[in-house]
């Protein structure tokens, strides 16, 4: 096969995957805590001693906004939204994951959950506990959690040590396999939730950039298997 169709090949692969990231951030614009997500394409070139050179493009590398999404107020005691910087720590069965998405409640055990029953972390990987008694619920900009003036908890702030190795699990958990570290720039506001931080307009208009070029790739292809066929049809001659 010719080094030309290996090449776009590779980048009709990797338009897909970004494609796909598209479609899904599209899908999630009016999500709770859902960061964009970008696909990062990079260059692979093989140099071959006394031949041509062989590029292949590759896109593998998911790329996180880090944009603020816009605050809407809800009122909710155990609704929260973070302002800068941070996650809060979820505590699920896979393993601890980070989240934007602050729409909590507490469980019968007194445990602050998730809408997926998934325990919400404090300042010290402690399950944050709000006692069925507690009156007057309040969260200040540091997460500390107090109940007729007497301090309950804190819920903690944390961000991955390495961004780019932040592994998106589903559409608002993010798992970080080189460690997390408290998010100092970060505050918490309590009867708020973070929207989307998705930008609807820039992401159809990238959707429709990415299926164009696909199409010119499509194009090519089929013009050089029309040519190889005519060629193999030229020597059976």
């Amino acid at each position: 096969m010719d080094d030309a169709v290996y090449t776009t090949l590779t980048r009709q692969s990797g338009l897909m995957r970004e494609m796909q990231v598209v479609a899904n951030n599209i899908a999630n614009a009016a999500t709770t805590g859902y960061r964009q997500e970008g696909l990062v394409f990079s260059e692979y070139v093989q140099k071959v001693e006394g031949g041509p050179s062989l590029s292949m493009a590759t896109a593998n590398i998911h790329q996180t906004s880090a944009a603020q999404g816009a605050l809407t107020q809800t009122g909710g005691q155990f609704d929260f939204a973070i302002e800068g910087e941070g996650f809060f720590l979820i505590e699920t069965p896979a393993g601890e994951r980070l989240t934007r998405a602050g729409s909590f409640s507490p469980n019968a055990e007194g445990d602050l959950v998730t809408n997926d029953g998934n325990r919400v972390l404090d300042i010290g990987g402690a399950p944050v506990f709000i006692p069925p008694d507690a009156t007057d619920l309040g969260v200040s900009a540091d997460g500390t959690v107090s109940a007729g003036g007497r301090p309950l908890a804190q819920i903690g702030l944390f961000q991955p040590v390495d961004g780019v190795r932040m592994l998106r699990e589903d559409g608002v958990m993010f798992r970080s396999d080189a460690g997390i570290e408290p998010a100092p720039g970060g505050r918490i506001v309590q009867g708020f939730l973070e929207g989307s931080n998705v930008d609807p307009l820039s992401q159809v208009a990238r959707m429709i950039e990415v299926q164009r070029a696909y199409e010119m790739g499509q194009s090519f292809l089929q013009s050089e298997d029309d040519r190889i066929r005519n060629a193999l049809k030229t020597l059976i001659r």
